[in-house]
């Protein structure tokens, strides 16, 4: 057993060819409403949800750590569920959709939000930049703008 066993894994998810694009394969556009969220829209939209979520944890339960998860669970599982964006989301321009373009279910919102709140489903993506916790109930994150 060497290297070249995992080599698969170390190596990233798999590479695109010059003619695809993120979505492609799914029906979406490069770029412009209904396109893949890209990586820096996501983690600006997670560090705005995970910060107001400390704000508040900080102001109500003295930062305790459980509480902010708690918080981040809440308000993600809340928003997400009825609305289809968290606040980073909306900041950010994004939202979470079926794949067939439809608004999530509540159902959606809830398993999702479970499985962003374990971290390590949301880093494993695919070609098309979506993780487990979106692959598990067929959701996407797209732009809005």
């Amino acid at each position: 057993m060497d290297r070249r066993d995992f080599g698969s894994w170390l190596e990233g998810p798999p590479q695109l060819h010059d003619d695809e694009w993120p979505g492609k394969a799914l029906g979406r556009p490069e770029s412009g409403p209904g396109s893949i969220a890209r990586i820096g829209p996501r983690l600006v939209a997670i560090c705005i949800d995970w910060g107001l979520s400390m704000l508040v944890s900080f102001i109500f339960f003295d930062g305790d750590a459980f509480a902010n998860l708690a918080i981040f669970a809440a308000s993600t599982l809340l928003f997400v569920s009825v609305t289809g964006h968290s606040v980073g989301h909306r900041v950010m321009g994004m939202q979470v959709q079926r794949l067939d373009g439809s608004p999530i279910r509540p159902l959606d919102g809830v398993i999702r939000t479970l499985l962003v709140c374990l971290v390590v489903p949301a880093f494993v993506s695919d070609k098309n930049q979506r993780g487990w916790h979106d692959r598990v109930r067929g959701t996407i994150l797209v732009r809005t703008r």
